[in-house]
């Protein structure tokens, strides 16, 4: 268990999707997925199920299609999610907006975190047009993030951060958060099936 994982928690496990939203040839999302992904091990209530669009392949999918059906099921499933997203011309990709809209019900009341890379901004102008997205999905998106402004300057060559001390605080915030909301929507969609 975390130091900062609650104990009452480790009694109530959730899944928790990370969305990988990069699929550009060369993208650094999967070190950041990855570093984050080792940091959720530590808490030991969550059940992790990453999700690669550059696997997925949102634009190929047809909604007739075995693996539609798999993508579905796996957005269904999850109690959380963390969008991990690059900040291209001041928005985010277009193949995760494409992966969102694919589904609409499977988002309903669930919360979403974001961890967000680029430039200086460190891809957070990516997140506030995010926010924007998953609110028409009736999905909840908490205030905490984590951002890595120059991401590749932070990371050695495999893929841990040279100060990793301000990023696990930030992504232990991140987690309380979704923590809570994931627990309390559970039980709030168990004892009363959310209507759009």
């Amino acid at each position: 268990m975390s130091e900062h994982t609650p104990a009452s928690t480790t009694t109530h496990r959730y899944t928790l999707a990370v969305i990988i939203g990069s699929t550009r040839e060369g993208r650094f999302a999967p070190v950041i997925a990855n570093w984050f992904a080792r940091h959720v091990a530590t808490h030991t209530h969550i059940d992790l199920d990453v999700i690669d669009l550059d696997t997925v392949r949102p634009y190929e999918l047809r909604h007739d299609s075995k693996e539609f059906t798999t993508f579905s099921e796996r957005i269904e499933a999850a109690d959380a999610f963390v969008v991990v997203t690059p900040e291209y011309n001041h928005s985010f990709p277009a193949p995760l907006k494409h992966a969102i809209d694919l589904l609409n019900p499977q988002w309903h009341a669930k919360p979403v975190g974001f961890i967000s890379y680029g430039g200086i901004s460190g891809g957070l102008r990516a997140i506030e047009q995010l926010r924007l997205v998953f609110a028409e999905l009736h999905a909840t998106t908490v205030r905490e993030t984590v951002s890595f402004p120059l991401a590749w300057n932070l990371f050695d060559e495999e893929g841990r951060l040279h100060e990793p001390e301000a990023a696990t605080r930030a992504a232990d915030t991140l987690l309380g958060q979704l923590t809570w909301w994931a627990l309390a929507l559970r039980e709030a969609r168990t004892l009363r099936p959310y209507g759009a």
